[in-house]
C-alpha cells in the first residue's frame, strides 16, 4: 500500500469521516491537478474496500472501512468541523497532537479535541448550535470537575469555538472564545504561551508570567 493511502486510511479513522475537499487539502494541494488526482485515488481506493464513501453529500464524504457510522448521520457535521478546525491549525503549527473527542470518566467534561499549540495543551469545543447559560454553565462546571480530577498534572485550557458570547466566570479554569481558530492563533502569534491562568477570559489575553 502506498504511503498517502495509509496516511488517508489514518486520517479517516481518527477523524471519522472526511469530504473530498479535506483530503484534497491534506493530501493532494501540492500537485498540478489535485482535484482530479484525489478523485482517481479514491475512487480506487474505494473499489479496493480500503475505505467507504457516501455520495448524499457535495463534496462526497469519506469513511474507514466498516465504519459503523451512518451514512446519514446529523453527526457528520460536527466531524467535518473538527476536520476543518485542524487544517486551520497546520497552516500556523506542525500539529504534532489531535486527539478527537478524548475519553474521560463519566460524568466529566467531554471535549471534542484535544491538542497542543506551542507546547500548550489545550482543549477545543465547537458549538455549531446557541446553548442556553444554563447548559453553558454546566459544561464548564464539568470541566471544573475534569481539573479537579487526577488526568491532569496541567489541565489544559479551553477553546470555544462559537459566534455566540458566554458569560463565563472561573477560577479552575481559563476559557478563551473566539468565532475561528485563525483569529485565536493571529492574536497568540504577538504574544508568549501563557504560563500564568487568569480567573476567566471572554476573549484572547495572556496573562504573562
Amino acid at each position: 500500500m502506498k504511503k498517502r493511502d495509509q496516511q488517508i486510511i489514518n486520517d479517516l479513522e481518527r477523524f471519522r469521516v472526511m469530504s473530498r475537499d479535506d483530503i484534497v487539502d491534506l493530501y493532494f494541494s501540492h500537485l498540478k491537478n489535485p482535484v482530479n488526482n484525489a478523485n482517481t485515488v479514491l475512487k480506487r481506493m474505494v473499489r479496493d474496500k480500503q475505505i467507504e464513501v457516501s455520495k448524499s453529500f457535495s463534496p462526497y464524504v469519506y469513511f474507514p472501512y466498516n465504519s459503523t457510522m451512518k451514512r446519514n448521520s446529523t453527526k457528520i457535521p460536527h466531524f467535518l468541523k473538527i476536520v476543518d478546525i485542524y487544517k486551520q491549525l497546520k497552516q500556523y503549527i506542525n500539529v504534532s497532537t489531535f486527539i478527537v473527542e478524548p475519553k474521560y470518566q463519566k460524568g466529566l467534561a467531554e471535549p471534542d479535541i484535544f491538542t497542543t499549540i506551542k507546547g500548550t495543551p489545550f482543549f477545543i469545543e465547537i458549538q455549531r448550535n446557541v446553548y442556553s447559560q444554563k447548559v453553558m454553565d454546566k459544561k464548564m462546571k464539568r470541566y471544573e470537575t475534569l481539573c479537579y480530577s487526577d488526568e491532569f498534572s496541567a489541565f489544559p485550557f479551553i477553546i470555544i469555538i462559537t459566534d455566540t458570547r458566554y458569560k463565563i466566570s472561573s477560577d479552575v479554569i481559563t476559557v478563551f472564545q473566539v468565532p475561528t481558530i485563525h483569529e485565536f492563533m493571529k492574536n497568540i502569534q504577538k504574544k508568549e504561551k501563557p504560563k500564568v491562568r487568569e480567573s476567566h477570559t471572554g476573549g484572547i489575553k495572556f496573562k504573562i508570567g
